[in-house]
């Protein structure tokens, strides 16, 4: 991304952050985080990945409300910050989070006390 839609993507995270704080009153979205904003080079769309706090189906509610609230969440962003043409919002659901929170599981599953070289230092960090 160049420069300008990168400053545009970190705007428009802070934006739709607060939109969906403290203007969204569907009693679907749960606890959401907006993670990131991609831009394509002619500012027309942009990929809102958000994170969502819960099981599945909370997630998939939480995603189908702010689908559903994309039409107000776009009106509010052009109103925030001044373009010619406002981007066209796509929310997807970003897993990353969740990535590393199972390799986090299965590295503790591997190494139960911590050890990730396998007892081969001498407890200074020295090998």
């Amino acid at each position: 991304m160049k420069v300008r839609a990168e400053r545009i993507a970190l705007q428009m995270q802070r934006e739709i952050s607060d939109i969906i704080q403290t203007h969204l009153k569907d009693p679907r979205i749960g606890f959401v985080t907006v993670t990131g904003v991609e831009l394509t080079s002619d500012l027309q769309h942009a990929k809102v990945f958000v994170s969502v706090y819960g099981d599945a189906n909370q997630r998939q509610n939480s995603l189908a409300a702010l689908e559903h609230a994309k039409g107000f969440v776009r009106t509010e962003v052009g109103k925030r910050i001044r373009l010619r043409l406002t981007p066209e919002i796509h929310f997807k659901l970003d897993e990353s989070i969740d990535y590393s929170m199972k390799i986090g599981k299965v590295l503790h599953q591997i190494f139960p006390d911590g050890e990730t070289d396998g007892g081969k230092s001498d407890g200074d960090g020295n090998p």
